[in-house]
């Protein structure tokens, strides 16, 4: 088999809710990835991708009808480069580069850009269509996070509890306290502020213009999500989603605007346009668990992966695990017989502090990590997280 390449990559800087992003569509923040990758690699025949594929979680709005081709179009490749977007909720991101590191890896492309990105100030209402002539009882959901259209039979036997209450549940059933999840949101926000305040995110990010009504566009360059706390500050937080509960907006990811793209391409590639290659995708495995604690689908996906490639968790040099909920990413990490502070694992903060905007998160963890895996001169690194209704998918890559 081919190996399968990761050899250049680019995220925008994440915007909160209604932030810095929220009047750039989509397809714009994906297809501004795309043109950045073409601009950085122009010995690349361009024309010779195989497929675009992106990952987008909401497709309700102005990401519908296929993201991916609409980005494709955007960005300036030529027309008749294909796109596909994929759904895996909040993995979204990482299973589009499974996916075309596969079709790589089996000799059926040897091009490939992946990734993912998601608008969720930009998710709109969504209205049911009657089920009776006449009727006046249409429903109207809100699709920027959660259950909607569901399906009684659903309902009764796995329940549709939010993804707040979820994290309630992993807090409740694996024994995490409302102190420890604090503390882990703390150490999320200090390292993520450490890795800004150095620099870090400058080799992965490309600034987004921003237009103003009047005046030029102004570029935003930096991740908005991240937020001065202590402890003393998150202790004070209410749970709103459980009466004594110990999930709070502080120990939580965000709602958040990002797009994460990378070019993955094979050995002949490599060879062909003289790339340089940062990490070698070696495979990645998904799993499921019951909808009411999807926090913990990491832990089945990872060990399939490893026992998939006769590893261990000894063996991994760096970690990006998605902080959907710090009661969910600590019981993954016990159940995984990691420290609660490893220094491994999100080492620049996680989506605690830099936020989680669904479809992207997946690919960015994969570039972070990879990035990371170079400036360490490190070995191997997996990037996983939870899946809403209940799955987890993970990634390992390596250094070429």
């Amino acid at each position: 088999m081919s190996e399968a390449f990761l050899v250049a990559g680019s995220r925008t800087p994440i915007g909160r809710y209604g932030g810095v992003l929220s009047s750039v569509r989509p397809d714009d923040l994906a297809a501004l990835l795309i043109r950045t990758l073409t601009e950085r690699l122009p010995a690349v025949d361009w024309a010779a991708v195989d497929d675009v594929i992106l990952g987008c979680a909401n497709q309700a709005g102005e990401d519908n009808r296929n993201v991916a081709r609409m980005a494709t179009l955007l960005s300036g490749l030529p027309v008749t480069i294909s796109g596909t977007t994929v759904n895996r909720l909040c993995a979204s991101g990482a299973d589009a580069i499974a996916i075309g590191a596969r079709q790589i890896r089996c000799g059926e492309a040897d091009l490939i850009i992946a990734g993912g990105v998601e608008s969720m100030s930009r998710a709109p209402f969504v209205v049911g269509k009657s089920t009776s002539a006449f009727a006046r009882d249409p429903q109207m959901f809100d699709t920027t996070l959660g259950w909607r259209f569901v399906n009684p039979r659903l309902q009764n036997e796995y329940g549709t509890e939010s993804m707040a209450e979820t994290g309630e549940n992993v807090a409740a059933d694996f024994g995490v306290s409302r102190a420890d999840q604090d503390g882990f949101a703390l150490r999320s926000q200090q390292r993520a502020a450490a890795a800004i305040a150095r620099g870090r995110f400058g080799t992965e990010i490309t600034a987004v213009p921003v237009p103003q009504r009047k005046g030029d566009p102004v570029l935003v360059d930096t991740d908005e999500h991240p937020r001065q706390t202590s402890m003393e500050a998150l202790a004070k937080l209410p749970t709103p989603f459980r009466a004594g509960g110990t999930v709070t907006a502080g120990n939580a990811s965000g709602v958040n605007d990002g797009a994460a793209v990378v070019l993955l391409a094979s050995a002949a590639a490599v060879d062909r346009y003289r790339l340089e290659p940062i990490a070698r995708i070696t495979g990645a495995a998904t799993a499921g668990v019951p909808p009411r604690i999807m926090g913990m689908g990491p832990v089945p996906a990872t060990r399939k992966l490893l026992q998939r490639n006769g590893l261990q968790v000894a063996d991994l040099d760096v970690v990006e695990l998605n902080e959907a909920f710090a009661s969910q990413a600590l019981a993954v990490l016990r159940e995984l017989d990691l420290p609660d502070d490893a220094e491994f694992v999100n080492p620049n903060g996680g989506a605690i502090a830099l936020g989680h905007p669904l479809g992207a998160t997946g690919a960015r963890l994969v570039l972070t990590a990879a990035l990371e895996l170079a400036q360490r001169d490190a070995a191997r690194a997996l990037a996983t997280m939870c899946i809403g209704v209940g799955q987890g998918l993970s990634v390992l890559i390596e250094r070429p």
